[in-house]
């Protein structure tokens, strides 16, 4: 079922195909978006969302099909081509220059030079900090790409795309670096943006986002648009369904009775950790078999915390500990060693969980490369039945083998991360937002396998941007609030809203004191 509008589309295309050699990324796709409307684009990972993005970003040029922009038949060939027809777009996968200041990031691709070659920066300075208030943001135009947090840097590239001006704006996973007011924040940029008549073109797996943002909505599988309708005339189980070809009726395993673990000696503990410019005098433990979830909003010391426990982030004070004695961990190096088989999928993918030029297995089976060789010769046989087993796990295409990370989408390369650490046969996993740009079917499958990695014996630290997860994954879950642990959550008192409660700062002292007084 399609949409019917009386007015020319914003966006419409009609029979768009995009082969790669044999493979098939999109296969006759059609939608149309009405002019100042949000349109959702759904479906798993490969499914053909990514590319259908890249043929309107003029990155790619289809095999067939046609691309109409209100109205007109384009021909793509350039992102400049996409840009002089009001096509802007921000990616998932941040192109912000690290080493440049946001103020540079922002006049990229061309910066308004005049005829005597001579930039005013002061003008332009100036026009940008106008742009950022205009979208309620408080940035610090002077500083680096590589100082600021993900999320800041994805609200950048949001701001950069919408101050050119586009006519159609297209949003790759906005969200899968945003989270709590973040959220909120890109909800008023899309309305603002519709009601100036700008045409949406929206990426996300979270459903909650597509009805709070979007109008109208087509699912693809397979490379094919299977279904296009207005958000609000299918359910979210149907969603699903028309997603990954089946229903998901519990997509979390069931949660494990509360276990007393105080007699337990920690697997990982810290004790009075302090680290980075948030987190101070953190105490946390980490058993065999559990799953411990790390609320918080953006900002307060998860950020650090995970870096920390892999070596990445100097512990400023306290110390950490690895099975009751204390861990020095001077470099990642010492994480990885099969001693203490930590691994850890990190916030960025892009930067720093994947090299992007080399192949999904050189990816998968680097940390563990030296159980491969045999004296100075590699056993490629051996090397490539462990990566085999563990993209089978994580069901990452088997093209993997030899096509380089960079190649796939976002939510594959996700899925490389993990199998890595399945490969390095860790025993202790830091999952930092984990099923960031990851579809609804694949999120079932890596929650069975967080689940069935510590029924066999692992351990899990693991943050999530998403509260359900922490509520129906996690044994236990402590909130950080302002570099702090702030509480403990775990049986009946581990909720939702408990959760946002806590994240947000609690309950005021003297009302925990009088429910506690009225327990009594």
């Amino acid at each position: 079922m399609s949409a019917d509008h009386e007015t020319v589309p914003g966006i419409e295309v009609q029979g768009l195909t995009k082969a790669y050699g044999p493979t098939l990324a999109n296969s006759d796709v059609t939608f149309k978006v009405a002019p100042g409307s949000a349109h959702a684009l759904l479906g798993e990972n490969g499914a053909g969302k990514s590319t259908t993005m890249k043929l309107l970003s003029g990155l790619i040029r289809p095999d067939s099909g046609e691309i109409r922009i209100h109205g007109q038949l384009v021909a793509l060939k350039s992102a400049r081509d996409a840009h002089a027809r009001g096509i802007q777009t921000a990616f998932q996968e941040l192109t912000l220059i690290p080493d440049l200041t946001v103020l540079d990031n922002m006049l990229l691709p061309r910066a308004p030079w005049t005829l005597f070659g001579t930039l005013n920066r002061t003008r332009v300075r100036h026009e940008v900090l106008q742009h950022f208030d205009a979208l309620e943001l408080d940035i610090d135009s002077d500083a680096l790409a590589s100082e600021l947090n993900l999320a800041t840097r994805q609200k950048i590239e949001i701001a950069r795309a919408l101050s050119r001006n586009p006519s159609v704006l297209l949003l790759d996973e906005p969200t899968s670096a945003l989270s709590g007011e973040d959220v909120e924040w890109l909800g008023r940029i899309i309305a603002g943006a519709k009601a100036r008549g700008i045409t949406v073109l929206f990426i996300s797996h979270r459903l909650p986002e597509v009805r709070a943002f979007c109008d109208t909505m087509t699912i693809l599988r397979n490379g094919k648009s299977v279904y296009s309708s207005r958000v609000d005339a299918v359910t979210d189980d149907e969603v699903v369904e028309l997603i990954i070809g089946r229903s998901v009726e519990n997509a979390f395993p069931p949660r494990r009775p509360v276990c007393d673990r105080s007699g337990e000696t920690p697997v990982l503990a810290t004790r009075g950790l302090s680290a980075g410019p948030k987190l101070r005098e953190l105490d946390l433990s980490l058993h065999k078999g559990e799953i411990l979830g790390i609320a918080g909003l953006q900002g307060m010391g998860q950020e650090s915390l995970f870096p920390a426990l892999f070596g990445e982030e100097i512990v400023t004070a306290g110390r950490i500990e690895l099975d009751g004695k204390t861990l020095h961990l001077r470099s990642a190096a010492d994480a990885l060693d099969p001693s203490v088989a930590i691994g850890m999928v990190p916030e960025e993918r892009k930067t720093g969980g994947l090299f992007l030029k080399l192949s999904g297995r050189q990816n998968a089976t680097l940390p563990a490369l030296g159980r491969f060789h045999r004296g100075l010769l590699l056993n490629e046989g051996a090397e490539a039945r462990a990566a085999a087993g563990a993209f089978a796990a994580v069901e990452v295409d088997e093209r993997a083998h030899y096509m380089p990370a960079g190649a796939f989408s976002g939510g594959n390369q996700q899925k490389i991360v993990i199998a890595k650490w399945l490969v390095a046969q860790s025993r202790i996993l830091l999952l930092f937002d984990p099923t960031r740009g990851i579809d609804v079917g694949t999120k079932e499958q890596l929650y069975a396998l967080f689940r069935a990695f510590t029924d066999a014996g692992g351990s899990v630290l693991f943050h999530s941007t998403e509260i359900p997860e922490l509520v129906h994954l996690c044994d236990r879950v402590g909130v950080l609030y302002e570099g702090r642990l702030s509480s403990w959550l775990e049986g009946e008192t581990l909720t939702e809203n408990a959760i946002m409660q806590e994240t947000l700062g609690g309950v005021d002292p003297l009302a925990k004191a009088a429910a506690r007084e009225a327990s009594t």
